[in-house]
C-alpha cells in the first residue's frame, strides 16, 4: 500500500483502485479534542478538492477535503460513536472514508511522507 499526503493535511492510502482517506496527526493536533465527525455516504461521488466530511473539535469545525476524485465505498461508521478515534489513531483506525479512484493521475499532485514532513516543518 502506498501513502500520499495533501497540503490540506489529508492522507491517502492507495491499494489498487481503492483509497482510504483520513487526516494527518498534524491536522488532528491543530484541531484539538475531536467531538463530532460526519463522513460521506456510500455511493457519493466526490471530486478532488470537494468538501467530503466534517470534523468538529472543542476549538472549531472544519471540512475534510477529498484529495482525489472517486466514488465513496464506505464512511468509517466507528467515528459516529467514537469521534475521539481521530485523536488517538488519526492515521489508522481514525480514517474517514474509502473510495474507488476515478483518476489515478491525481495522485501525482500529492506528496510522499518525506515531502509532507518538509511541508509541515515549514509551517
Amino acid at each position: 500500500m502506498t501513502r500520499y499526503y495533501s497540503q490540506d493535511h489529508e492522507w491517502v492510502d492507495v491499494d489498487g483502485d481503492a483509497a482510504t482517506i483520513g487526516i494527518t496527526d498534524y491536522a488532528q493536533g491543530q484541531l484539538g479534542d475531536i467531538v463530532f465527525v460526519e463522513v460521506p455516504a456510500a455511493g457519493r461521488a466526490v471530486k478532488k478538492g470537494d468538501d467530503a466530511a466534517v470534523v468538529e473539535s472543542v476549538k472549531a469545525a472544519s471540512d475534510v477535503y477529498a484529495p482525489v476524485s472517486g466514488t465513496v465505498i464506505e464512511g468509517n461508521a466507528a467515528l459516529e460513536g467514537s469521534p475521539d478515534l481521530v485523536n488517538s489513531a488519526p492515521e489508522g483506525e481514525g480514517w474517514f472514508f474509502r473510495l474507488t479512484l476515478s483518476d489515478k493521475s491525481e495522485l501525482d499532485g500529492l506528496m510522499d511522507a518525506a515531502a509532507y514532513q518538509s511541508f509541515v516543518d515549514g509551517l
